[in-house]
């Protein structure tokens, strides 16, 4: 999955670019955004569990950055419109799926072990409703020759990232705090 991940976070980054398409960049970060949660989830797999609440902190610190990082380029494009190649997001939103698909179905029955791997599914699953997105902008796109259906769906996922991270952040946070209160009770 950190593979998948970061191939198609180089792919959709580099279509993004030539496409002119904010849909296809933001979504290039969400790939990236999804190898480095990968590599954490991997890294804490075996630690303890102020271990896997810290890197679900930071994956949701990384979320809130990406979005952030996605509304200030949709500032920048609302500021300099450039209509997308339609053709360029709809195939690359495809190709994008099906690598998150099989991300999401490998993860799936993980999803509720803890904190860590409910992050990592949060994720996958945001994939998915990203890349739905980035298609339904494709089209959006070639029927109408503007670049305000892109423009939307990058709205959108900075808005599911942003959620997203305020979640996580926010389990994770009430996690870290619940382990300082229980060692507090048994000093």
């Amino acid at each position: 999955m950190l593979a998948i991940n970061l191939m198609l976070f180089l792919i959709e980054l580099s279509a993004g670019i030539v496409a002119s398409s904010t849909s296809l960049m933001a979504d290039s970060l969400d790939s990236l955004g999804d190898a480095l949660v990968y590599a954490f989830s991997l890294y804490v797999l075996f630690r303890s569990e102020r271990w896997k609440l810290g890197a679900a902190l930071l994956k949701g610190l990384i979320m809130l950055g990406f979005g952030v990082a996605v509304t200030v380029a949709l500032v920048h494009r609302a500021l300099a419109p450039i209509v997308p190649v339609a053709e360029m997001i709809g195939g690359f939103g495809l190709f994008a799926l099906a690598g998150n698909l099989a991300c999401l179905i490998l993860l799936t029955r993980h999803r509720s072990d803890d904190i860590n791997m409910e992050s990592v599914w949060l994720c996958s699953r945001n994939d998915i409703i990203a890349n739905v997105g980035v298609i339904l902008a494709s089209f959006g796109v070639a029927l109408t020759g503007s670049m305000w259906p892109d423009f939307a769906v990058g709205a959108v996922i900075a808005a599911i990232f942003l959620r997203s991270a305020l979640y996580v952040v926010s389990q994770a946070i009430r996690g870290l705090r619940g382990l300082d209160g229980d060692r507090s009770c048994t000093i």
